[in-house]
C-alpha cells in the first residue's frame, strides 16, 4: 500500500542522495552498506517506487520474459518460479509466454515476448541451431536454459542429460536388468537428443544389454498409452523421458495388474515433487531445476546491469558460456532386481 513517501523522504532517512536511492531501487550495483541503508529506510517508510515512472526515466520496461515450451510441465514451472523470485527482488516484473500449441511458431513467440521486455530467459527452445543463432543475436540480452548452441557466446545453464541417462542404465544393469526400454521425449527436444546420446554410450559400455526404444512424448497421457507396447518389448525395466510419462505408465500398469517393480522396474527423469508420492515411489534423476532458474536469473541480471557474473557454484562444470549443474540418481521403490 502506498503511504505517500517519496524518493526524497527515503534519501533523507538513509542519509544519501536521491540518485543513490534511484540506483538501489533500479537494481544497479551500489556499495553494500549504502544499499542496506536505502532498503531499510524504504522498508520503514513503506516506500514503493512507481513502475511507470521508473520505466520512463530509464527507457526500459523493467520486465523480463520467460519463454517455455509447456506451462503444464512442473519442471518448467520450477525454473519459472526461481527466475521470477530473483527478478522480483530486483524490481522487475515478469512476462511469461508458452510456445506449445498448434500453429505457434517458437521464433515468433520469442520475438513478440522480447518486444515487451528488457531481456529473456529462453527455456529449452526447440528451434534448429542455424535459426536459433540468428534469433539469439536479435533478442539479446538472453540466457538459455536446457540448451546450448555450438559457437555461440550466449550464456546457458543446463545439466548433462547424456551422463545422467548413462547413470540410469548403470543402475539398472547393477540390479541385473538385461533388456531395457526407453520411452523417448519430443523429437525436437534437445534434452531428448542428449538422453538418446547417453543411451548410445550405455550400449557401448554394456555390450550384454539389449535396448528397446519407443516413441512417446512428454505427458502423462502419452505414458499411459504405451503400457501395452512396453510390455510387448519383454523388457524388465523401462526409462521414461520424464516423471510425467512415468506417472502415466505406472497408472496403466496398475490397472493391468502388472507388479512394479516385481515384473517391471520403472525410472523417471526430473524428480518433480510428486515423484516420491507415486505408487510405488518413483526412482528418478534429480535435476536441480530451481537452482538452474536462479542461476539463469543471476547471469541474465549481470548482462542487464553490465557487470561481471558471479562465479559458478562449486561442482558446476563451466564450458565457455555453458554452465552444467550436477544431477543425482534418486533410487526409490519403483526399481528392483528382475524377478527370477
Amino acid at each position: 500500500m502506498r503511504t505517500g513517501a517519496t524518493i526524497s523522504d527515503v534519501a533523507a532517512a538513509a542519509g544519501v542522495s536521491r540518485a543513490t536511492v534511484s540506483r538501489v531501487m533500479n537494481g544497479s550495483t551500489v556499495d553494500a552498506e549504502l544499499t542496506r541503508r536505502v532498503r531499510a529506510a524504504a522498508s520503514a517508510l513503506q516506500y514503493r517506487p512507481s513502475v511507470t515512472a521508473r520505466s520512463l526515466s530509464l527507457g526500459r520496461t523493467l520486465a523480463v520474459g520467460i519463454v517455455v515450451p509447456d506451462l503444464a510441465n512442473p519442471m518448467f514451472q520450477a525454473v519459472l518460479r526461481a527466475v521470477a523470485d530473483g527478478a522480483h527482488e530486483r524490481g522487475y516484473s515478469v512476462v511469461v509466454a508458452e510456445t506449445r500449441g498448434p500453429g505457434r511458431d517458437e521464433v515468433d513467440v520469442v520475438r513478440s515476448t522480447r518486444a515487451r521486455c528488457d531481456a529473456l530467459v529462453l527455456v529449452a527452445p526447440r528451434t534448429p541451431d542455424d535459426l536459433l543463432v540468428g534469433l539469439l543475436e536479435d533478442v539479446d540480452p538472453v540466457v538459455l536454459v536446457n540448451r546450448a548452441v555450438p559457437g555461440s557466446e550466449i550464456p546457458a545453464v543446463s545439466v548433462d542429460y547424456s551422463a545422467a541417462m548413462s547413470g540410469v542404465v548403470d543402475h539398472l544393469a547393477d540390479l541385473g536388468h538385461r533388456v531395457i526400454a526407453y520411452l523417448t521425449g519430443p523429437g525436437s527436444s534437445p534434452s531428448n537428443v542428449a538422453r538418446l546420446d547417453g543411451l548410445g554410450r550405455a550400449r557401448l559400455a554394456h555390450g550384454d544389454l539389449r535396448f528397446r526404444t519407443l516413441d512417446c512424448g512428454a505427458t502423462v497421457t502419452e505414458g499411459y498409452a504405451l503400457a501395452h507396447a512396453v510390455l510387448a518389448t519383454e523388457a524388465t525395466a523401462v526409462v521414461a523421458y520424464n516423471d510425467q510419462v512415468a506417472f502415466g505408465l505406472l497408472g496403466h500398469l496398475n490397472e493391468l495388474g502388472v507388479d512394479v517393480p516385481g515384473a517391471l522396474s520403472v525410472v523417471g527423469f526430473d524428480d518433480i515433487e510428486l515423484a516420491r508420492y507415486a505408487t510405488p515411489s518413483l526412482t528418478t534423476v534429480q535435476v536441480p531445476y530451481e537452482r538452474i532458474g536462479a542461476r539463469a536469473w543471476e547471469r541474465l541480471h549481470a548482462r542487464i546491469a553490465g557487470v561481471a557474473e558471479a562465479p559458478a557454484d562449486e561442482g558446476v562444470v563451466v564450458d565457455g558460456p555453458l554452465e552444467v549443474l550436477p544431477t543425482r540418481l534418486q533410487p526409490r521403490a519403483s526399481t528392483a532386481a528382475p524377478a527370477g
